[in-house]
């Protein structure tokens, strides 16, 4: 059942999924981009709308292409208007409950053909397809942010995807302008697999007092190279987001490396998130970030 994907549904509109409407639009595709309601679904047309000013501004794309790629983005709060869609892409958050709910719903109006992609970072995609009637037809296709920056694209088959349904995404993956790398579907895929135990052993070390925020940071960038440090990392992932990874990975593997340490589940429960809340191991609301005590 081979399909080639020209029509392109993305539910939910936060940070991930604004992004990925955003390089769809941008390739060509025509977009519909679902959110719950009124107020979410402006905050995303805001957000995309300012990232493609953005580019415009800095240069990097003209404003004629700019105008052509936002015609191409139709906004709903309305699931049934993804009905006609090539591929849906879910982006909502890490709940495997919503995952499922959203797509058995999609699953009853969206004709057989159609391809559901799951961007989660964490969870399986075995677990989305065993909820739908068309497991060979769901795949994981996991971007990174910001969505328009990050070229990479990790492509997730389970045991039963089928090859014409894989071989679209990754085609898919590589017309949005990604680099598209195929992984076997475990918890964490490639990226968080290797990423995550990092991240959270920087915290372990920041925990034991082997050296302060900044100088955590320091040596891993300027010891090894690194763009930024792994606090920095930290609070622009989001701390409550790389707790919820966490916690579904230690359940998934049952080994320490995955655990959130003791100080990660304090930050958050101070509602200290990241950059996003302004607060996490660094105070991000002045010209340069500051860490904070612990």
């Amino acid at each position: 059942m081979e399909v080639d994907i020209q029509k392109v549904g993305v539910a939910g509109c936060g940070l991930m999924g604004s992004g990925i409407v955003e390089v769809a639009a941008k390739a060509g595709f025509d977009v519909v981009a679902r959110e719950i309601d009124d107020k979410a679904l402006e905050a995303g047309k805001k957000r995309i709308r300012k990232s493609m000013d953005r580019a415009v501004e800095k240069g990097k794309a003209e404003a004629a292409d700019r105008d052509a790629a936002w015609e191409r983005i139709h906004f709903t709060t309305s699931l049934d208007d993804l009905a006609d869609r090539d591929i849906v892409i879910e982006a909502v958050v890490e709940d495997l409950e919503l995952k499922n709910e959203l797509f058995g719903y999609l699953d009853g109006i969206c004709g057989p053909e159609t391809i559901f992609a799951s961007n989660t970072s964490s969870l399986t995609i075995t677990d989305m397809a065993a909820a739908t009637e068309r497991p060979d037809r769901v795949v994981g296709l996991h971007f990174f942010n910001p969505v328009p920056v990050m070229k990479l694209v990790e492509v997730v088959r389970t045991i039963v995807t089928s090859d014409d349904a894989f071989d679209a995404a990754f085609e898919f993956s590589r017309k949005l302008g990604k680099e598209p790398i195929t992984a076997k579907d475990n918890s964490g895929f490639v990226v968080n697999l290797l990423l995550v135990p990092y991240l959270l052993d920087a915290i372990r070390q920041l925990e034991r007092g082997v050296a302060s925020v900044e100088d955590i940071d320091k040596g891993m960038v300027l010891g090894c190279g690194y763009p930024m440090g792994p606090l920095t990392l930290c609070d622009f992932v989001g701390i409550d987001t790389l707790h919820k990874i966490s916690e579904i990975m230690f359940r998934e593997y049952r080994e320490e490396r995955y655990a959130p340490p003791p100080l990660l589940q304090r930050v958050v429960a101070m509602g200290r998130y990241g950059r996003k809340t302004g607060k996490g191991f660094y105070d991000w609301s002045g010209d340069k970030p500051v860490p904070l005590p612990l």
